[in-house]
């Protein structure tokens, strides 16, 4: 299993200690591969940028117009996190309905 995040998350960390075997993938030192960007784009749309982080309110209007996809590039710490692949499956977040998933299923 595979958390992609930010290793200074909380949220990530939250994630890493309950999902055992799992390792986490910093999407600022390291990246993410275009083809699980593309995937996760397909499966979650807009729903992939954190429109709440101090990040986004950083950018100007016109960075903000831009598609998501050319954001989360340009800017990895956009992404909502974690981004959890296990197996074919990706879950967003870390809510009670995504732990219920990973950790009791």
């Amino acid at each position: 299993m595979k958390i992609y995040g930010l290793k200074n998350c909380d949220t990530c960390r939250k994630a890493l200690k309950a999902l055992e075997g799992a390792e986490i993938i910093d999407v600022r030192a390291d990246g993410m591969p275009t083809d699980l960007l593309d995937r996760a784009l397909l499966q979650f749309g807009d729903a992939l940028l954190n429109t709440r982080s101090t990040t986004w309110r950083g950018l100007t209007e016109t960075d903000r117009a831009q598609p998501a996809r050319a954001l989360l590039l340009a800017q990895p710490a956009l992404m909502k996190r974690p981004l959890i692949l296990r197996g074919d499956d990706l879950f967003l977040g870390w809510g009670k309905d995504v732990q219920a998933q990973l950790i009791e299923g």
